[in-house]
């Protein structure tokens, strides 16, 4: 995928292109993945168990980032009546979560929100997260979804591609 941006009159030049290795993992959301043929496992029976005493969400984060530790800190700060629940990406559960909602262990590109029917990342876990923490968020959340998914998941993958450098990384997750 590439973008260019160009004006009539001179001007800026904007050229933006996602890398090739990126292109064929990353989708506008996620859904429960079926069965893999590489590994057999069904992912979505593998972890039923996470959705069997406690229905909550699971937010998936980037345990060594610290901009994903501060967006933690603000969704709980923000979630009086605990209605998300969170992992580390890197964490065993957050992996087999990951496969759960059709993504490789190992990607760590992007928060992701697990419910148990269905999975969001990118922009739209954001919003999904936004909408259950309290007000005014859910509200905000509710004119983002205007904005289209392209224009919010280009804004995402600028900060997400550039977060250890703007915010620094911490040797382990602080939950």
């Amino acid at each position: 995928m590439a973008m260019q941006l160009q004006f009539p009159y001179g001007g800026v030049r904007l050229r933006v292109s996602q890398p090739a290795h990126l292109s064929r993992r990353l989708t506008p959301f996620a859904t429960l993945s079926p069965p893999r043929a590489d590994d057999g496992v069904d992912w979505v029976k593998a972890t039923s168990t996470f959705f069997q005493k406690d229905t909550r969400p699971i937010m998936l984060f980037d345990g060594v980032c610290n901009l994903c530790n501060g967006g933690v800190k603000f969704v709980r700060d923000n979630d009086r009546n605990r209605r998300i629940r969170f992992e580390a990406l890197q964490s065993e559960a957050g992996k087999n979560l990951l496969r759960r909602s059709g993504r490789a262990p190992d990607d760590i590109s992007s928060v992701v929100l697990v419910e148990k029917d269905r999975s969001y990342i990118k922009s739209e876990a954001v919003l999904k997260i936004m909408e259950y923490i309290d007000l005014p968020f859910p509200q905000l959340a509710f004119f983002l979804h205007f904005v289209p998914l392209f224009a919010r998941d280009f804004m995402y993958d600028n900060v997400a591609n550039n977060r250890y450098t703007i915010f620094g990384r911490s040797e382990s997750c602080e939950l």
